[in-house]
């Protein structure tokens, strides 16, 4: 009897640490990303201090999506996140995703910066704006401007077949049409100091250069240039610059986001969720402000001051879901002007 009790011991106390260890599994999250991990660990780490629940990301630079369709329902993977509303839309598309229900997080986020059906959310903003010369005498410029035949030989991009620029050119599609989309993508070719191509940084280190008086770039990179102690000499570069904020005529400045989806195959659910109402809580939007430079999504969050300096962001009234179904045509526009590569 002693034996049967002490075996029952056992058996009982096999269990409960059994259990205990699926409740370890549990509580714990897995990112796949396409955004460089580095910029997103403070707000992982953060997230994991107030909840306990320890998140796994996995780098994927390019093939995200193939990644997670080879692995099916047996994916591992809770949370995917990545850069560029086209690149959300996608995921959505091609049904790797599922609703997030958090009224909390709807909240939060508005209608404009999220999917619809609720498949993805924005979670921190980035604004494409001009760079221009510091003693260059101009306080304003619209994106219609950037082809105005006045800037002949002065203006600096990357690629015209950059997410961050074919999300634009989408977006002066969703305004003006095909027709004018075109001839303003031809005036802003014939606008051109040079080749289209490096990244955004550089085009501020080419106006500091004297080879362009404007220059099309993120937001974001501004505050990086100026916080960058490794390499000291992009604070010159951000210190030749002052930033202006384009507009559409008629509308606001083009932004585009980084952002997040609950897999369709989570196998923690509640705790992705748990994730996602923590990336968009008041903590975690001055987070991406001060960290990253980003602006945030949720309503009332300051940007931090070195965007803050630009002035006040009147974001674009068209949702990001309506750009995006145009990229693919700006693409081609892009490319037929000789604004490819």
């Amino acid at each position: 009897m002693f034996q049967t009790r002490s075996t029952l011991a056992a058996c009982l106390g096999g269990a409960m640490s059994l259990a205990s260890a699926t409740v370890a599994l549990a509580a714990e999250i897995n990112i796949y990303t396409s955004r460089e991990p580095g910029l997103v660990l403070p707000l992982l780490d953060a997230f994991t201090a107030q909840s306990g629940v320890k998140v796994n990301t996995v780098f994927l630079k390019d093939g995200l999506a193939e990644r997670v369709e080879a692995e099916g329902a047996s994916s591992p993977a809770d949370i995917l996140m990545a850069v560029d509303a086209g690149n959300l839309a996608d995921l959505a598309e091609r049904g790797l995703t599922q609703p997030i229900d958090s009224e909390l997080v709807l909240a939060a986020v508005p209608a404009d910066l999220r999917d619809p059906q609720n498949q993805w959310i924005g979670l921190s903003m980035r604004a494409r704006v001009v760079y221009a010369a510091k003693d260059l005498d101009l306080t304003e410029i619209t994106y219609e401007q950037l082809g105005d035949p006045k800037w002949q030989g002065k203006i600096c991009i990357r690629s015209g077949q950059h997410p961050y620029n074919t999300g634009l050119f989408a977006a002066y599609l969703a305004h003006h049409g095909p027709e004018a989309t075109e001839t303003w993508l031809a005036g802003l070719k014939a606008n051109l100091a040079r080749k289209p191509g490096g990244g955004d940084r550089d085009g501020a280190k080419d106006i500091l250069g004297g080879i362009c008086d404007l220059a099309v770039a993120n937001s974001y990179y501004v505050g990086l240039m100026q916080a960058n102690e490794k390499e000291p000499e992009q604070k010159a570069w951000a210190e030749a610059i002052k930033v202006l904020l384009p507009t559409f005529e008629g509308g606001g400045t083009h932004v585009n986001i980084s952002g997040a989806a609950i897999a369709k195959h989570a196998p923690n659910k509640a705790e992705a969720q748990e994730l996602l109402e923590f990336l968009v809580s008041d903590e975690a939007q001055r987070i991406y402000a001060e960290a990253n430079f980003e602006y945030p999504v949720k309503p009332g969050i300051a940007a931090a001051p070195a965007i803050a300096a630009f002035g006040p962001l009147k974001v674009d009234p068209i949702p990001l879901t309506e750009v995006v179904k145009d990229r693919k045509e700006a693409s081609m526009l892009a490319e037929k002007v000789g604004l490819g590569n």
